[in-house]
């Protein structure tokens, strides 16, 4: 996958930009709050039609425009994949007028406007940041996060569940809470639980799957890292326990999934609509669903230890950084196209060890843009590879390209 052109409409603080980008590794070179990180999150938000930075669109369109009749941002992405070009579109835009209008997102491929479902994983990205330490420190929603960004750029059934879980959800919940009131019955609960459990044990067997296959990746890298003195595994702990059978014997352990045991979405719906009956009174008394996908979690263990408990904070590096390389090669694997690898400000965060082992994996067969305040961090053999652009104020100046 190769982005060959990325233009910038009142994006950020960028008022305008067209810039075509180079198949070699792109080092972004420039001070804080210039515009760098800015580039690469336009590229997250074309895959995924979300920033992972903020959950407002509004603060994604250029400050300039406030005044505007109608303020607007427009992205696009002109590129080859699979020996296809494509040119995807995202606007977003005020909806209604006045300053009290909600924003909305137009998204076009090749000139056709299109859902965001539809085009998603027509571009990929694995986005790697400092703040990725949170998928080893931080809440089981951003471990939950990972899996979901990742599933729904390669599985268009997953995205499809997904979708519709995160929907039905606050709907059900919403529902548990007139119950209690007394405004409606327990009855209406079924039609709600059957649909919750179809789609939840898609995103049950799909994110066993994943973690399944990612693992081995995650741990070649992690032996190679640490000189094999460390293993990494994923733990994948669902919020129920599903049987292969349906019966008694269990397939997932107490503490987390067997990886190496597959489970499919047939077996576990019923048991999920059954285990969501079996807390129905519960559910109604707390007001909200207490078992499914949105309350999973996922572990990091090093040597059989939970990484987030007992790990220092290099060894929570060097697991993100196994799991971000495995999430690369998996995606790879999955689609037959390497996505873009978005590497922000993570080369300075790294000991000289990792830095190398991860500049020694950049090379032209993934197209990677990297941020960085200093260049005197990579290697002379990396920039006589590399295109260097530096950013100041929205303003991009070229170096020559290899």
């Amino acid at each position: 996958m190769q982005i060959e052109h990325l233009s910038l409409t009142n994006f950020r603080n960028y008022a305008r930009l067209e810039m075509p980008l180079p198949s070699a590794p792109l080092v972004l070179c420039g001070d804080n709050a210039q515009g760098k990180t800015s580039l690469l999150e336009a590229v997250y938000y074309l895959a995924t039609s979300k920033s992972p930075y903020t959950t407002s669109d509004r603060q994604l369109i250029h400050w300039r425009t406030e005044d505007h009749p109608m303020p607007h941002a427009r992205l696009v992405a002109e590129m080859v994949s699979d020996g296809r070009f494509h040119r995807l579109e995202t606007t977003i835009l005020l909806n209604g007028a006045g300053g009290g209008g909600r924003f909305k997102k137009v998204v076009k491929h090749n000139g056709v406007e299109k859902r965001v479902m539809d085009v998603a994983g027509l571009l990929k990205v694995v986005f790697f940041m400092p703040q990725d330490l949170a998928l080893v420190h931080g809440a089981p929603s951003d471990r939950r996060h990972f899996m979901n960004v990742t599933l729904s750029q390669v599985d268009r059934d997953y995205l499809a569940a997904l979708d519709k879980y995160e929907r039905l959800i606050p709907q059900r919940n919403a529902l548990l809470k007139r119950i209690a009131e007394r405004r409606a019955s327990p009855n209406e609960l079924s039609l709600w639980d059957e649909q919750i459990a179809v789609a939840g044990a898609v995103i049950i067997a799909a994110r066993q799957r994943f973690l399944r296959e990612l693992e081995v990746a995650a741990q070649r890298t992690h032996h190679q890292l640490t000189g094999d003195k460390e293993t990494l595994s994923l733990q994948y702990q669902p919020s129920f326990t599903p049987t292969a059978d349906g019966g008694q014997q269990l397939s997932f352990g107490v503490i987390g999934l067997d990886l190496h045991r597959e489970i499919d979405a047939d077996t576990i719906a019923p048991q999920f609509a059954a285990r969501l009956e079996a807390e129905r009174m519960e559910s109604i008394h707390r007001g909200v669903t207490l078992s499914g996908p949105h309350r999973d979690e996922l572990r990091l263990m090093i040597n059989q230890r939970d990484a987030g408990l007992y790990g220092s904070r290099g060894q929570a590096r060097t697991a993100v950084m196994s799991l971000k390389l495995a999430e690369l090669a998996w995606m790879t694997e999955r689609s037959g196209d390497p996505p873009v690898l978005l590497l922000d400000e993570v080369v300075a965060e790294l000991d000289a060890s990792r830095r190398a082992f991860l500049l020694d994996r950049i090379d032209g067969g993934v197209q990677t843009l990297l941020t960085t305040t200093e260049l005197d961090i990579f290697t002379p053999s990396f920039l006589e590879r590399a295109a260097v652009w530096h950013v100041a104020d929205g303003q991009i100046s070229t170096s020559a390209t290899p």
